[in-house]
């Protein structure tokens, strides 16, 4: 259907401000539409209501009420939006549980929620069995397929009544909780609002060029802000969403073309590998409009072969789970590889709507100076509540005057265009001089050879530390390691450029796409008292 500014499904929209209302308006307005699509399955927008109700109705039968947790542990897949919105019609709170996790972090994560309900899927039985009895709240366990001890989730819902049970949530109330990486320290619960989503949902059309007649790929995992977030964005504009439960870059490239995707969010490593599968430059992408990248570093060498091969607009998103995601973007006009603006391929773009930026020194607590690098300050009603019971670390992150501290290292130029160097505890200092991976990795990423890397810091009884790259060669390509050195020397200043080469044949990676730098260091940095020099 189209819509106009006289048309009631317009107005209908405009009242959307909470995420239950999302099911609520769409399941009621446009009921027979496609809302999700998972392989072979098909759910309009009115069978996803009434099983969302379903579930609502079972949740509260089993005393689960307003701002309470419900714990998902599986793969992407329509049970997440089930139990996502059943909850959201009760104004509980559904808490997607990383599914990469090993046991003892899975159980952290369910009791500091203090989940009432927890649903497991097939795959991950094995932990459920492992951390079952050290469950500290949760008072009932459903399994996706089954269990000889747990109630079968989909027959539970069947069994349940429909009809919405009308709670209603205010824009203060927590609508996702999502767990932050926890690549350092313990994971920590991140609080987003009503109020947090829908300060950016509105512009997602304006912005992202999302529709009620998009097809959004959701490829990313759900348990996190570029999945869930994502996924969110389009459901609010109505659009149909294909779900890809793990992602396999090969399997995306035919899947573009068979559902004919319009939108998706990827990180950058997923549209590197997908530029590495066989026939992708001969695939059908002619139904693309437009890809969001973002969650991690992208090289101007696969930004440049993406913009040739995919040929549809892309848009860079920066911003963090505690931002509601994308605070920062940069636009399709400043992607043009041969355009007068090319330099900006570089940045992360301009501050979205009511976002403010700053970058700050923090030894001087002061503003830096323009093209000067510090850590990234973001002002927004995007911004985060605070983290799950942990006061202080929200005061750490959050300033009295309502700015966040992202952890994050760059700079602004002239224009107010926003560029990441790299995470502040990521930065290395050699000889006094600070040296951020981030650009150093650009730099390696145009070599030939090279089809991935990642820099850190490695002890150095000279310098105190000294950046290292860790290489992934190209198949079937041999370069010798002074020859990744001497290429480095050629365009960057001698005190970044790596001192040595590790080869590897998979850089580790958390669910985000972002490389697990930590996991990296740690056997250079062993039997030492401190991670630096």
């Amino acid at each position: 259907m189209t819509t106009s500014l006289g048309d009631p499904y317009d107005s209908a929209m405009t009242a959307i401000t909470t995420t239950a209302g999302i099911v609520r308006v769409h399941g009621t307005e446009r009921a027979d539409r496609v809302s999700l699509i998972e392989g072979e399955r098909t759910l309009t927008w009115g069978q996803l209501y009434e099983r969302a109700q379903r579930v609502a109705n079972g949740l509260a039968a089993l005393g689960v009420a307003a701002q309470d947790r419900v714990a998902f542990l599986d793969k992407n897949g329509i049970a997440h939006f089930d139990v996502f919105f059943g909850a959201a019609l009760l104004n509980a709170v559904s808490v997607d549980v990383n599914w990469r996790l090993a046991a003892p972090e899975v159980e952290y994560i369910v009791n500091d929620a203090q989940a009432k309900v927890l649903v497991v899927g097939p795959d991950f039985v094995p932990i459920l069995d492992a951390i079952a009895s050290s469950l500290r709240t949760v008072t009932k366990i459903f399994v996706i397929g089954g269990h000889a001890q747990y109630d079968d989730f989909e027959t539970w819902l069947s069994k349940q009544p429909a009809g919405d049970p009308g709670v209603e949530a205010t824009a203060e109330d927590v609508a996702f909780q999502l767990y932050s990486s926890g690549t350092t320290g313990r994971p920590k619960g991140v609080m987003l609002s009503n109020n947090n989503f829908f300060a950016l949902l509105p512009v997602a059309k304006d912005i992202w060029e999302l529709s009620e007649d998009s097809v959004n790929m959701v490829a990313m995992p759900l348990f996190h802000v570029g999945g869930g977030g994502w996924a969110t964005a389009g459901m609010y504009e109505g659009c149909a969403s294909v779900i890809v439960r793990e992602l396999d870059p090969a399997a995306v490239v035919r899947l573009i073309g068979e559902k004919r995707i319009t939108h998706g969010f990827l990180v950058p490593a997923a549209l590197q590998f997908m530029l590495m599968v066989p026939g992708a430059e001969e695939a059908d992408f002619s139904s693309l409009q437009v890809i969001v990248y973002g969650a991690a570093p992208i090289s101007e060498e696969v930004l440049r072969n993406c913009v040739r091969v995919f040929k549809c607009k892309f848009w860079q998103a920066y911003g963090l789970t505690e931002t509601t995601g994308a605070v920062v973007n940069l636009p399709p006009a400043d992607h043009d590889p041969n355009g007068p603006n090319k330099h900006r391929l570089r940045s992360c773009g301009l501050p979205g709507p009511g976002v403010e930026v700053r970058i700050v020194d923090t030894d001087t607590m002061t503003d830096c100076p323009q093209g000067a690098v510090g850590e990234i300050w973001i002002r927004s009603p995007q911004a985060m509540l605070g983290y799950w019971n942990m006061p202080e670390e929200t005061a750490k992150s959050i300033t009295k005057d309502g700015w966040f501290r992202s952890g994050d290292a760059g700079y602004l130029d002239a224009d107010g265009y926003l560029y990441i160097h790299d995470r502040v505890k990521d930065m290395i200092v050699s000889g006094g001089e600070n040296v951020y991976p981030a650009e150093v990795e650009n730099v390696r990423m145009s070599h030939p050879a090279i089809a991935d890397v990642a820099v850190i810091g490695v002890p150095d009884d000279k310098w105190g530390e000294t950046p290292k790259a860790i290489v992934v060669r190209k198949p079937g390509v041999e370069v010798a390691e002074q020859e990744i050195i001497d290429f480095a020397r050629e365009r960057l200043a001698k005190f970044k450029c790596p001192t040595s080469v590790t080869w590897i044949d998979m850089l580790p990676r958390n669910p985000s796409g972002k490389i697990l730098k930590k996991d990296l260091r740690t056997p250079y940095w062993e039997g030492r008292e401190r991670q630096v020099n």
